[in-house]
Order: structure tokens, then C-alpha cells, then sequence
């Protein structure tokens, strides 16, 4: 059996039951609010722990609904207006619960943001911080504890009715104010899109569509059952996998969370595993890189995982190596491979779109990539002589959802054959907040989502080959720069998962592809062997001549869910940010 490195500390608290006691309810409401009200009827809630694996708090639901009902007035007495936008830097703990259901009571669109764990320094998160409180037209800014002494630089220069933390606001005198009716066409939140970061958008979610996606997930993708189903999570917030996931879907089915901090995740990955292994969790999300963490890191306490049934992946291009490495890893602790649940989604959607049948595990598609590259169509392939690819099925188009495979001129494309995705239904955003012309961009006058991600469809499911802005075209091939990167990472010892991003640059005589490589590396001959390998991989695996850089560790940028952003990679090297570095990698 599998041990984590931490021993745990003792709690003085109990947790919310599994079980809430009463008929489970899987998303039928009109509203936010109405689905709390009938979830207080009930024993689950939210539970939020230490990145230790600690027991800080515990919040069943009939609280957290009457401290949202406090938070809504105090919110109101502020003299916010329903429709006005509240800004919340979301950690992972139980004032953003309050708040934002707080939020939701008055009529207000609360809009969460993201804490600094993915960017470059202070000075670039508060930049883009105050890049999404602009573009959201904030009339109140929350800002956790944990950074509140950032605040003053966070808020600035703009007109606000609040300014502050949590505490400040809990300070403030309630009035004599009325809520407000809460429609089902009224704004609930607004999503900023991981990537947001120069241009940033927010994702305008109404309650009627919030809950459309809600119930689709937990219904049909999760098919939540009437007893013994409990979420854990340590994704963040301020990301639709974590708020629409394992915040907002579990108050509309009734189910308990247990929530970690995001920020320490990367530190103890394994106490998700204990937490699940501990409290009996049935259904948990991760992208890629965190199965990855918890398998390549040693660990010290039993762990007992048969009660894992939904072990969800999504969020990022899903690598099938990773997700064996980790079923053989825990086999011994109980996982079951066929657990594993692949889905495709994205925030314009709220969230889900596509969900694999439960209990099926991985299934992958092996192409000849080269055919794929120059005709654009996934043949089937296990020629050994043949470069390959594999690729995950991320399922099945969710009920009253549609979903489309097209050509350049809009023509839907039969199986195998690449093309753009693009999705329809009950689900997709209103807009992007104030951004008419790139809502009309991606959005049609029938409804149709372009969402911007090439892929192919098997048998009614969808595979997802990567983004339309990232493909890489060299004398009539396409290429996907996670092919080159997975193949670099995997073929070369001394690279980790995330330590390479590809794109190309475009030059008078056609792109050069660049491989921006961080390396460990201490001497100078290390240096050139480490460049020399990865150029002669690139050349002899997929037939092209990369420009590698390396550059020291941790300075790939990755966007605020963690993924990798190839495109603020490509304007750090395009305004000089690596060439100081290029030569000098450090050792990490």
C-alpha cells in the first residue's frame, strides 16, 4: 500500500455527512439561490481544508445560506444596485462562499479572479488583476487575507463602493434593504477565460444557463446517485472546472465538498489522495499534470482509493501516458483505470460539453500523424515504421447540446475528418461582458459557439486535437506543438511535464517553429547536450528543424488554471524577455 508524506493533524472538527437526508434533486431549479434554499433543507455542505489536510472549516449548507443572506444585505446597504459586478480574488476557503452566494441573493454578478500562483512576480498579477476588474466594470473588489496587503495597489484609481477584505465587509452595518428577485435570465457570474490576460473577457453566465450546465453534469455526465456520492476538489475557483464543477453543480444536487487550497497543491498532492481515501470521495477532477504530480511523488500514509468512481479529467489536452503511470501506481491502493472520465468543455460553455460513458476508462485513438498533418483526416494507425499519435475520446455531446465538426466553409465534416468544433445549446454563454464584437466573433445568429479548438469525431464522440490559434503550418503540413513538446518531455530524461512550449514565429521566408526549453542544467556542456538532443528528437521524430532556447526554470508562463500559454511564451521571447537567459539556464 501507498503512504503520503505527511502525517495529519488530529481534528477538533467533523465534517459534513456524505448523505444530505433528503430527496436528491439533480439541478431543477430555476436559480442559484433556489437550489441553496432547498440544499439548506439538508446535512451536506462545503468542508475546507488546510493544504495539510486540516479541517479548518465547516459550512452546511442551511449556514451558508443564512450567512449569504447576511452578506446580500450587507452588500446592498453599500448602496450596490442587482446587476452591478463584485470582484473576488478567489481562494479556495469559506468567505468566497459567503460572498459569492452572497452575491447571488442580491441580485449582484460577482466575478471571481484568480490568486497569484501562475504568474510572473507582483507586479504582473496585480496588472492583470486590475486588467479584469476594468473590464468587468466593478463596483466592489474583494480581496482575501492572504494578499491584503496588495490591496491598495489592486484597487487603485477606481470608483468603488467597496474596497477590501472579507472581515471589512462583515464589519459594515446591515439596513433596512430588500432582496431582490432573482430571475432566471438575470447574469449569476462572470468567467474570466484562463488565459485572460492583456485583453481580458469575461464569460457572462446567466442563471438559467448556470443551471442548464449544472443539471447536464450532474444528471447525465456524473449521473449522480441518490446516496454515497461526495466530492473532493483542489481546483481553483477562479476556473470553470472548479467553480462550476465542485462548487456551484454540488449545491444543485445536494452534495458535499471537501475543498483544498489551490495554492499548496503542487506541495502535497497527495493529500487530495488522503482526503478522497479518508473521506470516501467518489468523484474528483484534475487536468493531466495532477495525476502526474501524485504519481512521480513519493509518499508515506495507506491510502485506500476503490471509492474513487469518477476520476475526471479535463481542463487541458489530456496525455494518456500520464494517466496509465498513475493507475498502475495506485492499483495497489484500490484504483480502478476505468474511473478515469474524460470530458471536453470550456468556460463559454459554463463548463461541461462532452462527457465519456462512466465506467470505460481511457479510450484512445492511435492516427498516423504524418496523413493526419497532410491530409487533415485521423487514419487509424499501429505501424510501428509510421509516426503516430494518440488521441483521448472525450465522449458524447451532453443532452440538448449540439455538436459540430466543420470545414473552413461551414460544411459539417464526416468521421476522422479535422475540423473546427463548434457546439450549440442551453448551456453557452450570453456574451463576453461589454464585448459585443467578439461575442458576434464566436458567437452565431443560430446559436452556434466556435469554439476555437480543431478536432474529429468516432462513432458520435468528439476528439479534440488542440487549438486552432496554436496550429503550426510548414509546407502544407499542420502541426500541433504539443506533439513536439510531448515528445521532448517524454524522450528526454532530464525534461519534466510542462518544461517545453512550441509555437512558430513568421518570418519573410515562411515560420520558424521555436521550442522554448527550461533547463536544469549547470555547465555549459550540459547546456549544448541538452539542446543538441532535443533539435536532433524534433528533426528525427517529426521532420522538423526547431530554434531551441533554453531558458531556467519555472519562467514558461502558464495560465491561472496552470496550463501552459504558448502564446504569452511567444510574446515574452518577442519583446527580449529570455534572451538574457538564453545561455545562462540555472539550475532549479
Amino acid at each position: 500500500m501507498l503512504q503520503v508524506e505527511d502525517s495529519l493533524p488530529e481534528m477538533t472538527l467533523d465534517p459534513t455527512p456524505t448523505d444530505s437526508g433528503q430527496a436528491r434533486r439533480l439541478g431543477d431549479f430555476a436559480t442559484f439561490p433556489e437550489a441553496l434554499d432547498y440544499a439548506a433543507l439538508g446535512e451536506a455542505g462545503f468542508n475546507v481544508y488546510s493544504g495539510r489536510g486540516q479541517l479548518l472549516e465547516c459550512i452546511p449548507y442551511r449556514t451558508l445560506r443564512e450567512q449569504a443572506l447576511d452578506v446580500a444585505r450587507r452588500l446592498l446597504t453599500l448602496g450596490l444596485r442587482p446587476g452591478e459586478r463584485v470582484a473576488i480574488v478567489a481562494e479556495s476557503d469559506g468567505d468566497f462562499a459567503r460572498i459569492f452566494f452572497g452575491c447571488q441573493y442580491a441580485g449582484l454578478v460577482p466575478a471571481p479572479l484568480p490568486l497569484p500562483v501562475a504568474f510572473g512576480g507582483r507586479e504582473g498579477y496585480v496588472t492583470t488583476l486590475r486588467g479584469m476588474i476594468e473590464s468587468a466594470g466593478a463596483a466592489a473588489v474583494i480581496v482575501p487575507d492572504i494578499i491584503a496587503g496588495w490591496t491598495s495597489e489592486i484597487v487603485a484609481g477606481f470608483d468603488l463602493r467597496f474596497g477590501g477584505g472579507p472581515s471589512d465587509l462583515m464589519a459594515l452595518p446591515v439596513g433596512p434593504v430588500t432582496l431582490p428577485r432573482v430571475s432566471p435570465d438575470d447574469l449569476s457570474y462572470l468567467q474570466f477565460s484562463s488565459g485572460s490576460t492583456r485583453f481580458p473577457m469575461g464569460v457572462a453566465v446567466t442563471q438559467q444557463s448556470g443551471m442548464a450546465n449544472a443539471r447536464a453534469i450532474a444528471r447525465d455526465g456524473l449521473k449522480v446517485r441518490e446516496t454515497g456520492d461526495r466530492c473532493v476538489s483542489w481546483l481553483p475557483l477562479y476556473h470553470d472546472m472548479g467553480l462550476v464543477g465542485f462548487f456551484l453543480t454540488p449545491v444543485t444536487c445536494q452534495l458535499t465538498v471537501d475543498m483544498l487550497p489551490t495554492r499548496e497543491f503542487a506541495r502535497r498532492p497527495h493529500v487530495w489522495l488522503d482526503l478522497i481515501s479518508r473521506n470516501r470521495g467518489t468523484i474528483s477532477y484534475s487536468p493531466s499534470f495532477g495525476f502526474e504530480l501524485c504519481a512521480r511523488r513519493a509518499s508515506t500514509v495507506t491510502l485506500e482509493l476503490s471509492c474513487w468512481r469518477v476520476a475526471g479529467i479535463g481542463g487541458d489536452m489530456i496525455r494518456h501516458h500520464i494517466l496509465e503511470e498513475f493507475a498502475e501506481r495506485f492499483a495497489a491502493s484500490g484504483f480502478d483505470a476505468r474511473a478515469f472520465t474524460a470530458s471536453y468543455g470550456m468556460a463559454e460553455a459554463t463548463l461541461a460539453i462532452s462527457f465519456v460513458p462512466l465506467h470505460t476508462g481511457i479510450q484512445t485513438d492511435t492516427v498516423d500523424l504524418r496523413f493526419l498533418e497532410t491530409q487533415g483526416v485521423a487514419r487509424p494507425s499501429n505501424d510501428p515504421s509510421h509516426a503516430l499519435r494518440t488521441f483521448i475520446l472525450c465522449g458524447k455531446v451532453l443532452p440538448e447540446h449540439e455538436l459540430e465538426v466543420r470545414d473552413p466553409a461551414g460544411r459539417s465534416q464526416p468521421d476522422r475528418k479535422v475540423g473546427t468544433i463548434f457546439v450549440r445549446g442551453p448551456s453557452l454563454m450570453r456574451g463576453y461582458f461589454n464585448q459585443p464584437q467578439e461575442t458576434q466573433r464566436v458567437l452565431d445568429a443560430h446559436g452556434w459557439l466556435n469554439t476555437g479548438d480543431l478536432g474529429y469525431m468516432i462513432d458520435g464522440q468528439v476528439v479534440v486535437t488542440g487549438r486552432a490559434k496554436d496550429l503550426i503550418i510548414i509546407n502544407g503540413r499542420n502541426i500541433w506543438p504539443q506533439d513536439l513538446e510531448w515528445s521532448a518531455e517524454t524522450e528526454i530524461g532530464a525534461l519534466r511535464s510542462r518544461d517545453v512550449a512550441v509555437f512558430s514565429i513568421d518570418q519573410e521566408k515562411g515560420e520558424k517553429v521555436v521550442a522554448l526549453i527550461q533547463c536544469r542544467a549547470s555547465t555549459p556542456e550540459a547546456r549544448e547536450t541538452l539542446r543538441n538532443e532535443a533539435a536532433n528528437l524534433f528533426r528525427r521524430q517529426h521532420g522538423v528543424d526547431v530554434s531551441v532556447i533554453l531558458i531556467p526554470p519555472h519562467t514558461l508562463p502558464q495560465t491561472s488554471s496552470g496550463k501552459l500559454t504558448r502564446a504569452r511564451a511567444k510574446a515574452m521571447l518577442l519583446s527580449g524577455a529570455f534572451d538574457s537567459v538564453s545561455e545562462t539556464a540555472s539550475v532549479a
